[in-house]
């Protein structure tokens, strides 16, 4: 069977944008793919952070932003243009998370929440897709995770944020593959993040941030539509999801503690 997308197999030279490259998964991406021979632009709000990641390499460009500000998305794109000469792969993987149930979630929060997790990637959707599209080449990958699978205690804002990634990347797939685009959408298990830190639960097959870059650059280089792991974990939540709700809910139930 032929491959969803165009397998990334030689990273030599390609203009790579990473978002939320300042810890975790994100990080893990820009160090695999700068010793792959690929220019990275990573972006964060943290500069210092963003820093230490490129690490001086000469491939990197530091690109600090604030995802929620909608005009310093432009400014970014234009700037690393200017300087890579374009963008052949952007990498949405800036995320917020708070573990929360459903009566402790606020609409201040949840809001930020919602934009951070999935308004920004349609103000970098608006941003890249103009001169891809015109190119006729590139690629979207999005971070979902399996959260987003199915409804999840403790993932009140967060999991819904990530079904909707999944949608969105479903929909991507089918409206830009037939002009040229690829579109990875990137469903992880647990791994060892910020973001997972905040968990006072057991987090079963939990994975390195550089165990998940490799199973993505796996991925990419397979030209897989969907990428995700580990596949001991993901698969049995796949299985979870296709239960009747008379089975489904009493195990997630027993996910977490009443």
């Amino acid at each position: 069977m032929q491959p969803l997308n165009l397998p990334l197999r030689d990273w030599t030279g390609l203009r790579v944008w990473v978002i939320g490259a300042s810890s975790g998964i994100g990080a893990a991406l820009v160090q695999d793919a700068l010793q792959e021979g690929a220019w990275v632009a990573l972006s964060a709000r943290r500069i210092d952070r963003l820093q230490a990641v490129a690490g001086g390499h000469p491939q990197a460009l530091v690109a600090p932003l604030d995802i929620l500000d909608t005009q310093a998305w432009q400014e970014r794109h234009a700037q690393i243009c200017q300087q890579f000469g374009g963008i052949d792969l952007i990498v949405f993987c800036a995320a917020e998370y708070h573990p929360e149930r459903s009566w402790e979630v606020d609409p201040e929060g949840a809001a930020r929440t919602l934009q951070t997790n999935l308004g920004s990637v349609y103000t970098g959707l608006s941003t890249v897709l103009p001169a891809m599209l015109a190119r006729g080449s590139g690629g979207i990958a999005i971070v979902a995770s399996v959260a987003g699978y199915l409804g999840l205690p403790n993932a009140s804002v967060y999991g819904p944020s990530k079904a909707a990634l999944i949608n969105l990347a479903e929909l991507l797939y089918v409206d830009l593959r037939p002009r040229g685009l690829s579109v990875y959408l990137i469903n992880p298990g647990f791994v060892q993040t910020p973001l997972t830190a905040k968990n006072n639960f057991a987090m079963p097959a939990l994975q390195t941030p550089q165990a998940a870059a490799r199973a993505i650059h796996r991925g990419l280089a397979s030209g897989r539509f969907e990428i995700h792991f580990p596949r001991r974990f993901t698969l049995a939540l796949k299985l979870l999801r296709w239960l009747p709700y008379r089975l489904r809910f009493p195990l997630i139930s027993r996910l977490v503690h009443p």
